[in-house]
């Protein structure tokens, strides 16, 4: 019962925050300096995320090319830069993590 109650607790309190903001912004102008860097949270938030995975093995740094997330991430980048085409760098990257982790997993 407590999980049930924590649940619903998470779920109004995000509610709430979410509706008071959705709620204010058609009376809310932002600058065009703020509207403009607001374009950038999103990769930047990727980023935070997807860096840490790819670098750190167990709290440490692995600069390795044993590292087959470290090699797929290049890859997608790489394809990326060069294709501009989003399912083909999934596709690509993923393909590349799978296949140098399946020829490098019996030696790390």
């Amino acid at each position: 019962m407590n999980e049930v109650l924590m649940i619903a607790g998470m779920a109004i309190a995000t509610f709430s925050i979410r509706y008071v903001m959705f709620g204010a912004s058609s009376r809310l102008t932002l600058s065009p300096a703020i509207l403009s860097a607001l374009r950038y949270v999103p990769p930047v938030v990727l980023t935070a995320i997807v860096v840490p995975e790819v670098l750190l093995s167990d709290g440490t740094l692995y600069l390795s090319y044993l590292n087959a997330r470290l090699v797929g991430a290049i890859a997608a980048v790489t394809v990326c830069a060069l294709t501009r085409n989003l399912l083909l760098t999934i596709v690509l990257g993923m393909l590349t993590f799978f296949g140098w982790q399946g020829l490098f997993s019996p030696l790390g």
